[in-house]
């Protein structure tokens, strides 16, 4: 007997959930978020071997979370479109309700680390057209060429300690990186209160932004 349709469809679908049901895909999903990538980078950003790496993106590419174009002698990564970062925050939005664990770490890292309220996109874009606000970018300097928020400064956290020089002392910073769940601005934030500046950071990064068809600059 064949199998009805509504079965055939959960089926199909069912392979797109346990598609995401690795930590690591999830994270691939992140990176390549920010911009097309090659495996060899994506396998040092997530700190899988290549082979592994390569495993887990032909999984998501049959799954058409992922897809690829060749570039000369390398094949270069993307998400297949926005509805997968929508995918993901609906999952991430679903665990932070539900689980007690991620509720637990959101609160013990990111709202113990970070007293303030994170800024909306919407009053980001209004203070930066007002020119009230400087936006930091704090990715590495490749996510930031392939698209950044509009007139962001970008100095990647690694290297933030010995730019501090480059930022207006009395002018507020809003610091964003991947997305809500990126600690990058979480720890840059920190270490700029410390140092004396009024700093917040954006509710969520780069590829939100770019989905609610906000502008970007770059290659993006």
């Amino acid at each position: 007997m064949s199998i009805a349709p509504k079965q055939a469809l959960y089926s199909e679908f069912a392979s797109v959930a346990r598609a995401l049901g690795s930590q690591h895909r999830l994270e691939i999903l992140e990176h390549l978020a920010q911009g097309e990538r090659g495996v060899e980078a994506l396998a040092e950003r997530v700190g899988l071997s290549v082979a592994n790496a390569s495993q887990h993106l032909q999984q998501l590419r049959r799954t058409g979370l992922v897809a690829s174009r060749r570039d000369g002698k390398f094949v270069l990564y993307r998400i297949a479109d926005d509805g997968v970062l929508g995918l993901m925050a609906g999952l991430s939005g679903i665990a932070e309700r539900n689980l007690a664990e991620v509720d637990r770490i959101r609160r013990s890292y990111f709202d113990d680390r970070d007293g303030m309220e994170p800024m909306s996109r919407e009053e980001l874009l209004q203070r930066t057209r007002a020119g009230l606000v400087t936006v930091l970018d704090v990715r590495p300097a490749d996510e930031f060429d392939a698209g950044h928020l509009p007139g962001a400064v970008n100095i990647p956290l690694g290297k933030l300690e010995e730019r501090f020089a480059d930022l207006h002392p009395d002018r507020e910073i809003v610091a964003y990186c991947r997305g809500p769940w990126c600690v990058l601005s979480v720890e840059a934030v920190v270490a700029l209160r410390a140092m004396g500046f009024k700093v917040r950071r954006l509710e969520d990064g780069l590829p939100e932004w770019r989905a609610a068809g906000l502008p970007v600059e770059g290659r993006a």
